[in-house]
Protein backbone atom coordinates (compact mmCIF):
# COMPACT_ATOMS: atom_id res chain seq x y z
CA UNK A 1 0.00 0.00 0.00
CA UNK A 2 1.59 3.54 -0.79
CA UNK A 3 2.24 5.24 2.07
CA UNK A 4 1.43 8.78 0.35
CA UNK A 5 -2.29 7.44 -0.48
CA UNK A 6 -5.28 8.32 1.78
CA UNK A 7 -7.41 10.77 3.10
CA UNK A 8 -5.93 13.69 5.70
CA UNK A 9 -7.99 15.69 7.75
CA UNK A 10 -6.65 19.14 8.58
CA UNK A 11 -7.69 21.77 11.13
CA UNK A 12 -6.64 24.78 9.03
CA UNK A 13 -5.28 27.81 11.30
CA UNK A 14 -6.32 31.06 10.24
CA UNK A 15 -4.40 33.65 7.93
CA UNK A 16 -3.79 30.40 5.17
CA UNK A 17 -5.60 29.92 2.09
CA UNK A 18 -6.51 26.62 0.91
CA UNK A 19 -4.25 26.50 -1.90
CA UNK A 20 -1.17 27.14 1.15
CA UNK A 21 -2.72 24.11 3.28
CA UNK A 22 -1.88 21.57 0.02
CA UNK A 23 1.39 23.64 -1.01
CA UNK A 24 2.68 22.77 2.78
CA UNK A 25 1.17 19.19 2.50
CA UNK A 26 3.00 18.37 -0.71
CA UNK A 27 6.37 19.55 1.54
CA UNK A 28 5.12 17.31 4.08
CA UNK A 29 4.35 14.16 2.63
CA UNK A 30 7.09 14.50 -0.44
CA UNK A 31 4.19 14.08 -3.27
CA UNK A 32 2.65 16.68 -5.66
CA UNK A 33 -0.40 14.80 -5.43
CA UNK A 34 -2.79 16.43 -3.17
CA UNK A 35 -5.97 17.69 -3.72
CA UNK A 36 -9.25 19.14 -1.42
CA UNK A 37 -12.60 19.22 -0.89
CA UNK A 38 -13.69 22.34 -0.64
CA UNK A 39 -12.06 25.20 -0.01
CA UNK A 40 -11.90 27.98 3.34
CA UNK A 41 -11.25 31.56 3.11
CA UNK A 42 -7.91 32.84 4.79
CA UNK A 43 -9.41 34.02 7.74
CA UNK A 44 -11.66 30.69 8.31
CA UNK A 45 -9.77 27.91 10.58
CA UNK A 46 -11.48 24.09 10.67
CA UNK A 47 -11.88 21.26 9.04
CA UNK A 48 -9.88 20.89 5.45
CA UNK A 49 -10.70 17.79 4.09
CA UNK A 50 -7.32 16.64 1.59
CA UNK A 51 -6.83 13.92 -0.74
CA UNK A 52 -3.25 12.30 -1.16
CA UNK A 53 -2.37 9.93 -4.15
CA UNK A 54 -5.43 7.94 -5.73
CA UNK A 55 -7.26 9.53 -2.58
CA UNK A 56 -7.68 12.67 -4.86
CA UNK A 57 -10.18 10.40 -6.83
CA UNK A 58 -12.28 10.17 -3.93
CA UNK A 59 -12.30 13.93 -3.75
CA UNK A 60 -15.12 14.64 -6.24
CA UNK A 61 -17.30 12.20 -3.89
CA UNK A 62 -16.55 14.21 -0.47
CA UNK A 63 -16.92 18.16 -2.31
CA UNK A 64 -20.52 18.16 -2.44
CA UNK A 65 -21.75 16.87 1.74
CA UNK A 66 -23.08 19.54 3.57
CA UNK A 67 -21.16 21.31 6.06
CA UNK A 68 -21.81 22.83 9.81
CA UNK A 69 -20.17 25.89 11.08
CA UNK A 70 -20.01 27.88 13.97
CA UNK A 71 -19.28 31.57 13.56
CA UNK A 72 -20.02 35.08 14.57
CA UNK A 73 -21.50 37.83 12.56
CA UNK A 74 -21.22 41.43 13.97
CA UNK A 75 -24.36 43.43 13.12
CA UNK A 76 -24.28 47.30 13.00
CA UNK A 77 -21.57 47.69 10.20
CA UNK A 78 -20.99 46.08 6.93
CA UNK A 79 -17.74 45.69 4.69
CA UNK A 80 -17.02 44.87 0.95
CA UNK A 81 -16.52 41.38 1.59
CA UNK A 82 -19.08 40.46 3.98
CA UNK A 83 -16.71 39.86 6.47
CA UNK A 84 -13.57 40.63 8.21
CA UNK A 85 -11.07 40.39 5.81
CA UNK A 86 -11.93 44.30 4.65
CA UNK A 87 -13.14 47.35 7.02
CA UNK A 88 -16.54 48.31 7.87
CA UNK A 89 -17.55 51.00 5.15
CA UNK A 90 -21.26 51.57 6.16
CA UNK A 91 -22.53 51.57 9.72
CA UNK A 92 -26.18 51.42 11.45
CA UNK A 93 -28.10 54.12 12.83
CA UNK A 94 -27.34 53.58 16.46
CA UNK A 95 -31.69 53.98 16.73
CA UNK A 96 -31.79 51.18 14.54
CA UNK A 97 -28.86 49.07 16.18
CA UNK A 98 -30.51 49.77 19.60
CA UNK A 99 -34.03 48.39 18.20
CA UNK A 100 -32.26 45.00 17.40
CA UNK A 101 -33.20 42.70 20.65
CA UNK A 102 -32.57 39.50 21.28
CA UNK A 103 -35.66 38.28 19.85
CA UNK A 104 -35.46 39.70 16.57
CA UNK A 105 -32.14 38.13 15.77
CA UNK A 106 -33.37 34.50 16.33
CA UNK A 107 -36.12 35.60 14.30
CA UNK A 108 -34.40 36.82 11.41
CA UNK A 109 -31.70 33.67 11.37
CA UNK A 110 -35.45 31.57 11.33
CA UNK A 111 -36.44 33.37 7.90
CA UNK A 112 -33.20 32.50 6.42
CA UNK A 113 -33.40 29.05 7.17
CA UNK A 114 -34.48 25.90 4.83
CA UNK A 115 -34.25 26.26 1.32
CA UNK A 116 -33.47 29.91 0.35
CA UNK A 117 -32.46 31.69 -2.70
CA UNK A 118 -28.91 33.17 -1.80
CA UNK A 119 -26.67 35.81 -3.35
CA UNK A 120 -23.17 34.65 -3.28
CA UNK A 121 -20.69 37.62 -1.98
CA UNK A 122 -18.91 39.61 -4.52
CA UNK A 123 -15.73 38.56 -3.70
CA UNK A 124 -16.17 34.72 -4.07
CA UNK A 125 -14.68 32.57 -6.46
CA UNK A 126 -17.33 32.30 -8.82
CA UNK A 127 -16.71 32.71 -11.92
CA UNK A 128 -17.92 35.35 -14.55
CA UNK A 129 -17.44 34.86 -18.07
CA UNK A 130 -14.55 32.64 -17.60
CA UNK A 131 -13.29 34.99 -14.76
CA UNK A 132 -13.58 34.77 -11.07
CA UNK A 133 -15.67 37.00 -9.54
CA UNK A 134 -12.96 38.48 -6.76
CA UNK A 135 -10.82 39.41 -9.33
CA UNK A 136 -13.12 41.65 -11.27
CA UNK A 137 -14.10 43.30 -8.21
CA UNK A 138 -10.39 43.59 -7.53
CA UNK A 139 -10.45 44.94 -10.72
CA UNK A 140 -12.45 47.51 -10.16
CA UNK A 141 -15.61 46.19 -11.54
CA UNK A 142 -19.00 46.43 -10.28
CA UNK A 143 -20.52 42.74 -10.25
CA UNK A 144 -23.70 41.55 -9.40
CA UNK A 145 -24.02 37.99 -9.36
CA UNK A 146 -27.28 35.59 -9.46
CA UNK A 147 -29.23 34.25 -6.75
CA UNK A 148 -28.56 30.62 -6.35
CA UNK A 149 -30.85 27.68 -4.17
CA UNK A 150 -29.12 26.64 -1.48
CA UNK A 151 -30.36 24.94 1.77
CA UNK A 152 -29.72 25.91 5.59
CA UNK A 153 -30.95 23.09 7.48
CA UNK A 154 -29.94 24.84 10.70
CA UNK A 155 -29.66 28.08 11.89
CA UNK A 156 -29.25 28.36 15.72
CA UNK A 157 -28.65 31.52 17.32
CA UNK A 158 -25.85 31.52 20.64
CA UNK A 159 -24.83 33.78 22.88
CA UNK A 160 -25.51 37.61 21.95
CA UNK A 161 -22.98 40.39 23.02
CA UNK A 162 -23.09 44.37 22.43
CA UNK A 163 -20.36 46.49 22.13
CA UNK A 164 -18.26 49.33 20.45
CA UNK A 165 -15.51 49.74 18.16
CA UNK A 166 -12.15 51.76 19.31
CA UNK A 167 -14.53 54.73 17.30
CA UNK A 168 -17.29 54.21 20.19
CA UNK A 169 -19.98 53.03 17.66
CA UNK A 170 -22.21 50.16 19.07
CA UNK A 171 -22.33 46.59 17.55
CA UNK A 172 -24.30 43.37 18.25
CA UNK A 173 -22.04 40.17 18.23
CA UNK A 174 -23.83 37.25 17.79
CA UNK A 175 -22.45 33.51 17.72
CA UNK A 176 -24.08 31.19 15.66
CA UNK A 177 -24.09 27.85 14.51
CA UNK A 178 -25.22 26.26 10.53
CA UNK A 179 -25.60 23.21 8.85
CA UNK A 180 -26.22 23.83 4.96
CA UNK A 181 -25.44 22.43 1.76
CA UNK A 182 -22.87 23.06 -0.11
CA UNK A 183 -22.29 25.69 -1.78
CA UNK A 184 -24.06 28.19 0.72
CA UNK A 185 -22.04 30.95 1.95
CA UNK A 186 -22.15 32.13 5.58
CA UNK A 187 -20.48 35.47 4.79
CA UNK A 188 -23.67 35.77 3.10
CA UNK A 189 -25.84 34.74 5.65
CA UNK A 190 -23.86 37.53 7.92
CA UNK A 191 -24.54 40.30 5.20
CA UNK A 192 -28.28 38.83 5.01
CA UNK A 193 -29.35 38.83 8.50
CA UNK A 194 -27.72 42.31 9.05
CA UNK A 195 -29.73 43.37 6.44
CA UNK A 196 -33.30 42.27 7.25
CA UNK A 197 -33.15 43.57 10.74
CA UNK A 198 -31.99 46.87 8.87
CA UNK A 199 -28.40 47.42 10.43
CA UNK A 200 -26.01 45.69 8.13
CA UNK A 201 -23.64 42.61 9.30
CA UNK A 202 -20.36 41.01 8.53
CA UNK A 203 -18.62 38.07 9.33
CA UNK A 204 -16.02 38.50 12.22
CA UNK A 205 -15.14 34.59 12.58
CA UNK A 206 -15.63 31.39 10.77
CA UNK A 207 -14.42 28.04 11.82
CA UNK A 208 -15.79 25.11 10.22
CA UNK A 209 -16.63 21.77 12.05
CA UNK A 210 -17.60 19.49 10.01
CA UNK A 211 -17.62 18.61 6.01
CA UNK A 212 -20.29 15.07 5.51
CA UNK A 213 -18.66 12.61 7.90
CA UNK A 214 -15.45 13.93 8.28
CA UNK A 215 -14.89 16.50 11.47
CA UNK A 216 -12.51 18.00 14.05
CA UNK A 217 -12.17 14.74 15.51
CA UNK A 218 -9.95 13.55 13.31
CA UNK A 219 -7.80 16.48 12.41
CA UNK A 220 -4.35 17.09 12.64
CA UNK A 221 -3.10 20.38 12.94
CA UNK A 222 -0.99 22.15 9.97
CA UNK A 223 3.26 21.91 10.82
CA UNK A 224 5.24 24.58 10.65
CA UNK A 225 7.97 23.52 8.89
CA UNK A 226 6.56 20.37 7.24
CA UNK A 227 9.74 19.57 6.46
CA UNK A 228 10.96 18.39 9.28
CA UNK A 229 7.67 17.40 10.91
CA UNK A 230 6.99 13.34 10.84
CA UNK A 231 3.70 12.70 8.53
CA UNK A 232 0.96 11.40 10.20
CA UNK A 233 -0.82 8.01 9.16
CA UNK A 234 -3.40 9.06 6.34
CA UNK A 235 -7.44 7.15 6.23
CA UNK A 236 -7.26 4.18 4.30
CA UNK A 237 -9.32 5.33 1.33
CA UNK A 238 -12.15 2.11 2.43
CA UNK A 239 -12.73 3.43 5.71
CA UNK A 240 -13.05 7.08 3.72
CA UNK A 241 -14.86 5.59 1.24
CA UNK A 242 -17.33 3.58 3.83
CA UNK A 243 -18.39 7.34 5.32
CA UNK A 244 -19.61 8.33 2.08
CA UNK A 245 -20.98 5.89 0.07
CA UNK A 246 -22.72 2.64 0.59
CA UNK A 247 -20.61 0.00 0.52
CA UNK A 248 -20.54 -3.35 -2.07
CA UNK A 249 -18.07 -6.05 -0.84
CA UNK A 250 -16.40 -7.98 -3.76
CA UNK A 251 -14.63 -10.95 -4.26
CA UNK A 252 -11.45 -10.80 -6.13
CA UNK A 253 -13.55 -12.23 -9.42
CA UNK A 254 -15.82 -9.37 -9.47
CA UNK A 255 -13.15 -6.88 -8.46
CA UNK A 256 -10.49 -7.80 -11.28
CA UNK A 257 -13.18 -7.78 -13.76
CA UNK A 258 -14.04 -3.87 -12.68
CA UNK A 259 -10.41 -2.75 -12.70
CA UNK A 260 -10.31 -4.29 -16.15
CA UNK A 261 -13.28 -1.58 -17.61
CA UNK A 262 -15.83 -4.68 -17.89
CA UNK A 263 -19.57 -4.91 -16.57
CA UNK A 264 -20.87 -7.15 -13.58
CA UNK A 265 -23.83 -8.31 -12.22
CA UNK A 266 -23.71 -7.98 -8.50
CA UNK A 267 -26.83 -9.97 -6.74
CA UNK A 268 -27.56 -7.34 -4.20
CA UNK A 269 -26.68 -3.26 -3.60
CA UNK A 270 -27.35 -1.09 -0.31
CA UNK A 271 -29.85 1.89 -1.25
CA UNK A 272 -27.35 4.79 -2.18
CA UNK A 273 -29.22 8.00 -3.13
CA UNK A 274 -26.74 9.32 -5.25
CA UNK A 275 -26.18 6.62 -7.30
CA UNK A 276 -22.70 5.29 -6.59
CA UNK A 277 -21.00 2.72 -4.17
CA UNK A 278 -18.12 1.98 -3.01
CA UNK A 279 -16.46 -1.56 -4.01
CA UNK A 280 -14.25 -3.01 -1.43
CA UNK A 281 -11.99 -5.95 -1.84
CA UNK A 282 -9.89 -7.20 0.90
CA UNK A 283 -9.95 -4.37 2.50
CA UNK A 284 -8.99 -2.28 0.29
CA UNK A 285 -11.13 0.52 -2.07
CA UNK A 286 -11.10 -0.84 -5.67
CA UNK A 287 -13.55 1.47 -7.75
CA UNK A 288 -16.33 3.90 -6.82
CA UNK A 289 -19.42 1.98 -9.19
CA UNK A 290 -22.18 3.19 -10.98
CA UNK A 291 -25.70 1.18 -12.32
CA UNK A 292 -26.09 0.93 -15.75
CA UNK A 293 -29.04 -1.09 -16.78
CA UNK A 294 -28.98 -3.32 -13.98
CA UNK A 295 -25.56 -3.86 -13.99
CA UNK A 296 -22.45 -2.27 -12.44
CA UNK A 297 -19.29 -0.94 -13.31
CA UNK A 298 -16.49 1.16 -12.35
CA UNK A 299 -17.41 5.03 -12.64
CA UNK A 300 -14.15 5.97 -10.83
CA UNK A 301 -11.29 3.68 -10.88
CA UNK A 302 -9.20 3.56 -7.58
CA UNK A 303 -6.88 0.60 -7.41
CA UNK A 304 -4.97 -0.36 -10.80
CA UNK A 305 -4.92 -3.85 -12.15
CA UNK A 306 -3.13 -6.06 -9.92
CA UNK A 307 -3.09 -4.10 -6.73
CA UNK A 308 -6.18 -6.10 -5.06
CA UNK A 309 -5.45 -8.21 -2.48
CA UNK A 310 -9.21 -9.73 -2.38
Amino acid sequence: MDPNTGMLIIDKPQGITSHGVVSRVRKWFGTRKVGHAGTLDPMATGVLVLGLGRGTKLLTYIVGADKTYTATIRLGSSTPTDDADSAPDVFADPADLARVTEERIPAGAAALTGDIEQVPSAVSAIKVDGVRSYARVRAGEQVELRARPVTVSAFAVGAIRPGEDEAGRGHVDVDVEVTCSSGTYIRALARDLGRDLGVHGHLVALRRTRVGAFDLSGAVELPQDPASAPSPALMPLAEAAARVLPVIDLDRETATALMQGKFVDLDTAPAASGGHWAGIAGGELIAVLERREGRFKSATGITVPGRADG
